[in-house]
């Protein structure tokens, strides 16, 4: 009897979850740095940046990419909507400008070329603002994201050890 693939698929996932090496200090800064480059307005460039990063902190490099999925077609408009306003407060913009009004319109209508001179148009202050809200929405996620995640894989490695012990 053969397995589905999506069965297969499941207990492969689980096993390379298994087999993650690393301290936890690796694995959470992975983490924490997936999680914060992932709140940065660079949509196509998330894994590379986190990959760089992990490299230069000595984290986790595989679980650094993974934590850049916090931002995907579901979170995505939400993380920069947030990351938008919280960096017009940081800048100290106008709050009551509709700016992103006529972006999400282009977007809806699948005219992204519009949505980009929009963008563009406003002088590098949105992009500033997309920056800026980002990079503190990165700060405020990341900083608890690497605690839990150190406790979690802290206890995860106790208990991978212990399953080794009781196997010999």
């Amino acid at each position: 009897m053969t397995k589905s693939p999506f069965k297969r698929r499941m207990r492969f996932i689980y096993l390379r979850t298994t087999r993650l090496r690393g301290s936890p200090h690796e694995l959470a800064l992975g983490v924490a740095l997936g999680i914060g480059i992932g709140m940065l307005p660079i949509v196509p460039f998330h894994m590379l940046v986190a990959l760089g990063a992990a490299f230069f902190f000595r984290a986790s490099k595989i679980v650094a990419v993974a934590g850049t999925w916090i931002c995907n077609p579901v979170t995505m408009y939400h993380i920069y909507k947030y990351g938008y306003k919280i960096g017009v407060v940081i800048l100290g913009l106008d709050q009551h400008k509709r700016f992103l009004m006529p972006v999400t319109e282009a977007i809806t209508q699948g005219n992204y070329l519009q949505a980009t001179q929009i963008v563009l148009s406003d002088g590098g202050i949105a992009i500033t603002s997309f920056f800026c809200g980002g990079f503190v929405l990165g700060l405020m996620l990341s900083v608890p994201s690497y605690l839990i995640s150190f406790y979690f894989f802290k206890h995860f490695i106790a208990w991978r050890e212990s399953r080794k012990s009781i196997k010999v």
